[in-house]
């Protein structure tokens, strides 16, 4: 399993949207968005 895949799987595991990681996080959901589609990982 890669990071976008493990990001997916732990935040689907809490319960949790892009949105609301992204909250926790302090970054918009759009780069969550994109670390799981692995668009992005910076």
């Amino acid at each position: 399993m890669n990071f976008a895949d493990n990001l997916r799987v732990l935040r689907e595991r809490s319960g949790m949207t892009q949105e609301q990681l992204a909250e926790r996080m302090e970054v918009s959901r759009q780069t969550v968005s994109k670390w799981e589609s692995e668009v992005s990982l910076s």
